[in-house]
């Protein structure tokens, strides 16, 4: 299972940021431009929101849990969230936490 989530924080990472580079390709790299594109109807503002939303949870959810558990790698995932995705942060901070040794609920 611990696999499973490497792979889909790999392909949360290479998937999206395929098309962000297209767009940047296409609009120029703008990181401005691309936000206002993603509010371009009230559909794409629900997206960015929901998604931004899960993003502070999951960040809030690292810290708290990787604080008390003294994992300090399980912070990589804040980073990833922000600069790459919540498709990128999640899986890996599922596979960060689930490294050998580790069990559920500890």
């Amino acid at each position: 299972m611990r696999y499973l989530f490497l792979a889909l924080a790999i392909w949360g990472a290479i998937h999206p940021m395929a098309y962000f580079l297209q767009w940047f390709n296409e609009n120029g790299y703008d990181i401005m431009a691309m936000v206002d594109a993603w509010h371009v109807n009230a559909a794409t503002s629900g997206l960015v929101w929901d998604l931004t939303i899960a993003a502070v949870a999951l960040t809030f959810w690292v810290i708290w849990e990787s604080g008390k558990r003294r994992d300090w790698l399980g912070f990589l995932a804040i980073p990833a969230t922000f600069c790459i995705g919540v498709s990128c942060g999640l899986p890996l901070y599922l596979f960060l936490r689930m490294r050998q040794g580790d069990t559920p609920g500890n």
